[in-house]
């Protein structure tokens, strides 16, 4: 199964920002881990800090994968456009925090996108990513006809 993470802006710094937050280790440091966790998954890696860039991975994805795992950034509380382009896919969409939104800002507490997406999994660090991708792997299959 083809598997997209795709990470929004400002999360090519994990690691550097915010670590009392988000955490000392950068996404580019985990990414080969999960790829461990599911040697029968064909996991990519997108991130971009523009809108329109994350629009067009969704877009040249959307109906090909079998899944997206998306951490929006701070898209997630802004854009319309984005959560338009999820809606308009065929490909499932988990989206991930790493933070646990309903203890941030007010600002934080609402996902545009999170609608749009089969669920939602936040708080749990960079484990948010390996949870959605479980979902995948146990749960997902079944629904789309595949052999788990």
């Amino acid at each position: 199964m083809e598997i997209l993470v795709l990470n929004g802006p400002n999360l090519n710094l994990l690691g550097r920002r915010e670590p009392t937050l988000y955490g000392t280790r950068s996404f580019d440091d985990f990414f080969p881990e999960l790829q461990s966790a599911f040697p029968d998954f064909a996991l990519s890696h997108f991130q971009s800090n523009h809108e329109g860039a994350l629009i067009d991975k969704l877009h040249e994805v959307g109906f090909t994968y079998h899944g997206i795992v998306l951490n929006a950034g701070g898209f997630t509380h802004t854009s319309v456009a984005l959560a338009d382009a999820i809606a308009g896919i065929a490909t499932p969409v988990v989206e991930v925090h790493l933070t646990n939104l309903a203890a941030r800002e007010e600002f934080r507490q609402k996902s545009l996108v999170g609608r749009y997406c089969k669920g939602s999994i936040a708080g749990f660090g960079l484990e948010s990513y390996r949870l959605a991708v479980q979902w995948f792997q146990n749960i997902q299959p079944r629904r789309m006809g595949f052999r788990v």
